[in-house]
């Protein structure tokens, strides 16, 4: 555990963590090389085996976190012609907090020319009476490419779900590509309706920014034989992008689908 990660958890009040943590690759040579991988509260940030020129990084969860009144921010930033892969080790989890006041957790990521990210955390699970906003902020080059998987559970096995929040902002070359919004949970209207979940209680996208896809986009897709089991659909962006939503009732049928839309290797997860 980082001493700044030390010092969140030994300090962790009733107003919550405030955190903020950093990551930074560069392009050196025929690597990658990350000058800053600065761990913050509950964000514990660990290199592991390169791939390549992509280079790795591990973020490991080193106390309860968010719960509410906790403000967590992750920056990753990948410069020019530096490719980078992040992950989790394991699911993050909201919880309530020694307030009944929400909690935040913000990703900023930014991938320059000639760059690319993998970003493909576990899934996010809403316990019961937990509230949180999360938000992820994404700035794209034009030929930057961006590989980003999310994924929301709603409930722990057994219990109702807390109040969750999600926002997901896209922009490529300086100009809108993505920009969307849902709300799950108590006083939500309509999360639970046909029109959102349809009493599935695990949703999750992957979204895929290739220049390779300008001019030649896929053909909408529909994934899932039976609807009961979850179903997950492709849909290309007004961009060289492709979006792929699922829904499911548990994570294992969830991650079946977006993988059967869009194979990830399991070295890649």
């Amino acid at each position: 555990m980082s001493l700044a990660s030390r010092a969140a958890v030994a300090g962790r009040t009733a107003r919550g963590v405030h955190a903020t943590a950093r990551i930074r690759a560069i392009s050196v040579g025929r690597a990658t090389a990350l000058p800053v991988l600065a761990g913050a509260g509950p964000f514990d940030l660990r290199p592991y085996r390169p791939r390549g020129k992509q280079a790795r990084v591990c973020i490991l969860g080193v106390m309860s976190a968010p719960l509410g009144g906790d403000r967590l921010r992750l920056e990753a930033t990948v410069e020019p012609g530096a490719h980078l892969h992040v992950t989790t080790a394991a699911a993050t989890i909201a919880l309530r907090g020694p307030t009944t006041g929400h909690a935040t957790y913000d990703v900023h990521l930014s991938v320059a020319e000639q760059a690319s990210l993998h970003w493909l955390p576990e899934p996010l699970i809403s316990a019961a009476h937990s509230n949180l906003r999360q938000s992820c902020t994404v700035d794209l080059a034009a030929d930057a490419r961006l590989v980003l998987r999310e994924e929301q559970v709603l409930g722990r096995a057994g219990e109702p779900p807390g109040r969750l929040t999600t926002r997901l902002t896209v922009n490529r070359d300086g100009r809108p590509l993505l920009d969307q919004q849902n709300t799950y949970g108590p006083d939500a209207p309509g999360w639970d309706g046909p029109a959102v979940l349809d009493g599935h209680r695990a949703a999750g996208q992957i979204l895929i920014v290739d220049p390779a896809l300008d001019g030649r986009p896929p053909g909408v897709r529909l994934f899932g034989d039976d609807p009961a089991d979850g179903q997950a659909v492709l849909t290309p962006l007004a961009g060289p992008a492709v979006l792929i939503t699922a829904l499911a009732p548990n994570t294992l049928h969830l991650r079946r689908l977006l993988e059967a839309a869009h194979p990830i290797a399991p070295a890649d997860r």
